[in-house]
């Protein structure tokens, strides 16, 4: 199974394609195709805020990690509304058609 979901960064956008669990987060994705060195800079364990994405659409709820996300928008000022670490999401078939952008902390 595929699957596609576009990703926005500094007004360009993306159409990415990958498969269940192919990699082990959004995060790891999206530094490993599209995003920046600074992108991540604690490596997926939810404390640096480096990550942000904000879900401009999404048609079905995604599965999050929800390790320490809350603790870190909390201290950043946000409320997670549509806007969360991109390390805390599982890469599963609820991103396909999404469309994510990727927000500079």
């Amino acid at each position: 199974m595929s699957i596609t979901f576009t990703v926005v960064i500094d007004n360009k956008t993306h159409h990415l394609e990958t498969h269940p669990n192919e990699y082990r987060s959004l995060m790891a994705l999206l530094y490993d195709t599209v995003c920046f060195d600074e992108f991540g800079e604690c490596h997926g364990m939810g404390r640096c805020g480096t990550c942000l994405v904000e879900f401009i659409s999404l048609q079905k709820p995604f599965t999050a990690l929800d390790r320490n996300e809350d603790a870190t928008l909390s201290k950043m000022g946000l409320d997670g509304s549509n806007v969360y670490l991109s390390c805390q999401i599982e890469i599963d078939e609820a991103l396909n058609g999404a469309v994510v952008k990727v927000l500079n902390p």
